[in-house]
């Protein structure tokens, strides 16, 4: 049984690991678990994703304004499609979650972070292919 946390609703939910897993449904909001579309996340719930989900968890750290952002958001997209629910793919926006980011370091947008087994694996900077983003997530989740 896999730990999954749910995006729309925080709940932990425990899943088998087989292909249910990608069609698996929140136990507490009946909400999809995976959609191929990474969820715009408050604070607690991604610290939620963070500290309780067995699988790898890639987020986006984002804001609206930011022109390299909003160009790679088309790109997380892909890529959240290509590898879930291997792994779990959300955005963290930067202006709505001010505190969050200054904790994670945050210094320029858009940063990916990789959180394995609820610490940080690994983190990039800049804008990045579909391509590029699960060949560095697969990659840093080893």
């Amino acid at each position: 049984m896999t730990n999954i946390v749910c995006s729309a609703c925080g709940a932990t939910n425990r899943i088998g690991v087989d292909k249910a897993m990608a069609r698996g449904k929140c136990g507490r909001c009946g909400k999809a678990l995976f959609s191929g579309t990474p969820a715009d996340v408050p604070a607690a719930i991604l610290e939620k994703q963070i500290a309780k989900s067995d699988i790898p968890v890639v987020v986006d750290v984002w804001a609206p304004w930011c022109g390299p952002c909003r160009v790679m958001g088309p790109q997380f997209e892909a890529a959240a499609r290509a590898a879930e629910p291997e792994m779990r793919f959300v955005k963290l926006n930067s202006d709505d979650n001010q505190a969050l980011a200054g904790q994670l370091g945050i210094r320029g947008i858009p940063t990916m972070i990789l959180f394995k087994n609820g610490k940080e694996a690994g983190r990039v900077s800049g804008a990045m292919s579909s391509t590029d983003i699960v060949n560095w997530a697969r990659q840093t989740a080893r």
